[in-house]
């Protein structure tokens, strides 16, 4: 598999209601073997995940399902990320 820097980046109508729902969900992905880490940033306007995944294809229809992305309130970038 490949690896794949999401970044989400909080939108000005962000719902703080949804984190515990995006928590849930790269928790799941935890479990499948496919998030190898997630953080937020210091500074409060969002944070990333590194996604394992076969193609950017596949990253993107993971990364589109988050309820972070979903509920409209975050902006949802993906990196094909060469790691050494």
């Amino acid at each position: 598999m490949k690896r794949f820097l999401v970044m989400l980046m909080r939108r000005p109508q962000v719902d703080l209601a949804i984190v515990p729902l995006h928590r849930q969900f790269l928790e799941s992905l935890c479990a499948q073997g496919r998030n190898e880490m997630s953080g937020g940033f210091a500074d409060k306007s969002g944070g990333a995940y590194l996604l394992r995944a076969d193609s950017l294809e596949e990253a993107l229809a993971i990364a589109h399902s988050d309820p972070a992305h979903t509920s409209g309130g975050w902006d949802v970038t993906v990196y094909e990320w060469n790691t050494h």
